[in-house]
């Protein structure tokens, strides 16, 4: 199991865990069995139901590849369509709960997926995969060349976690919010105050505690609070869930 620690844009650094070779093997199965399940509905349909096959007859060879390769662009641009639009997934990925990251914190952009997409000619198209294979197997962070040139890595989705590592807290019956400007936050921007704030008080770090309140208080344009630190950020975390599971 390879741990990658990413820096996030708030110098914020958080632990993922890289998905297996077995997982993306898995993933690479799925995305490739709907792919060839794509290819030969459109065969069937386009090419034997309406018979262009008898139109391509009077073509020249150009004309004739440049038809098949309208009908199969979804096929070659699979990955990078999927990734972009679902948020660093395939369907694939989606299944066995794995994603794209930065490892740099920053959300993936279109060309990051490009270049990845870009790197599959090298990474699985050579030597049926051999690449990919050795390259996360013995990099650092489990990455294929793609990954490595556009600065990415796969992690999995399936870590085991209670609500001690999420954003959830647990509140009284009776419990009355402080702050109501809370609600200007973000699922991940509690998640990063709460995993920030969780690490800060154990090991009592006041200097990092005394930023994140200050950067809490500028988010939320906080203008008065009487409490210290600790208290603070712990009412910010409890009225963001009281606000958030009552909506």
């Amino acid at each position: 199991m390879v741990e990658l620690q990413i820096n996030t844009t708030q110098n914020v650094n958080i632990n993922f865990v890289a998905a297996s070779v077995g997982e993306r093997i898995l993933a690479y199965l799925i995305d490739l069995i709907i792919k060839l399940a794509y290819i030969v509905v459109t065969y069937q349909i386009f090419f034997n139901a309406f018979e262009i096959n008898n139109a391509l007859e009077g073509m020249d060879m150009w004309s004739i590849i440049a038809v098949i390769l309208t009908f199969y662009l979804p096929v070659i641009f699979y990955s990078l369509i999927f990734e972009t639009f679902l948020d660093g997934q395939t369907i694939g990925k989606r299944i066995m709960k794995i994603k794209v990251v930065k490892i740099d914190g920053y959300q993936a952009s279109i060309y990051d997926y490009l270049v990845r997409w870009f790197f599959r000619i090298i990474d699985l198209n050579m030597a049926s995969g051999i690449v990919a294979l050795i390259t996360i197997t013995t990099s650092k962070k489990s990455q294929r060349l793609g990954d490595m040139t556009a600065g990415t890595s796969v992690i999995t989705l399936k870590n085991n976690i209670n609500i001690s590592h999420t954003i959830l807290e647990e509140l009284e019956d009776d419990y009355v919010p402080t702050y109501p400007n809370v609600i200007k936050l973000s699922d991940n921007d509690a998640r990063i105050i709460k995993e920030t704030y969780t690490r800060a008080k154990a090991a009592r770090d006041y200097e990092t505690l005394i930023k994140l309140r200050e950067k809490i208080i500028e988010v939320i344009e906080l203008k008065e609070y009487n409490q210290n630190d600790i208290q603070f950020i712990d009412t910010i975390l409890k009225d963001y869930n009281y606000y958030t599971q009552s909506m």
